[in-house]
């Protein structure tokens, strides 16, 4: 079994990335490479600002809502960030969202749907690579670049694809399933 979660990384008011997120599980869905998939809305999990007052390596976990949150990581075997760009960088709630744990994302594969302006994202995908990488995930290189966003969402706010998201989507996917299986007996627990 596998389990595929999409993080939805917006958290302001009037945000697109939940109808980002709906096609990407829908389009995870029909590429049926992983035999679960969630979306986890950071919005939802509402994380405070990292209030843990142990260093996340340590597992140490004092309030509810890190243990929660790091039950949800734990259960998954690879993600898919969809994420904004802001300032030519991700969201602070993704960025604090991931330094909550560490052990948690060991090994495990990420695929990044990014949207915005001109830049689609791009940026800010490139930014949490270095983030994502130091904590032993492996960030696939296929990726969903969405530019200007907005003209891509019908009257009630579905995105629409054009044929390269879709084909990109497709291929991020596949690679997806290619590194999970790969990273799969890292993950073990006899693999420390």
């Amino acid at each position: 079994m596998t389990k595929l979660e999409i993080i939805v990384a917006s958290t302001r008011p009037g945000r697109l990335g939940p109808s980002v997120a709906r096609w990407i599980e829908s389009e995870a869905v029909t590429h049926s490479g992983f035999d679960e998939i969630e979306v986890v809305d950071l919005a939802e999990v509402n994380l405070p600002f990292m209030n843990e007052p142990h260093h996340p390596r340590l597992g140490r976990y004092t309030h509810q809502h890190t243990r929660d949150w790091s039950a949800k990581v734990e259960e998954a075997d690879a993600f898919v960030f969809v994420m904004p760009e802001y300032n030519y960088g991700y969201n602070a709630e993704l960025k604090n969202a991931i330094d909550y744990l560490h052990t948690e994302w060991q090994y495990k594969a990420v695929g990044m749907v990014s949207y915005g302006g001109v830049s689609a994202g791009t940026r800010a995908a490139q930014m949490i690579k270095q983030v994502v990488t130091t904590l032993k995930m492996t960030p696939v290189f296929e990726a969903v670049s969405i530019p200007f966003v907005q003209q891509f969402l019908d009257e009630d706010r579905r995105l629409l694809p054009n044929e390269v998201m879709t084909s990109s989507a497709k291929a991020m996917l596949d690679e997806l399933v290619r590194f999970t299986d790969a990273l799969r007996p890292l993950r073990a627990p006899d693999a420390a």
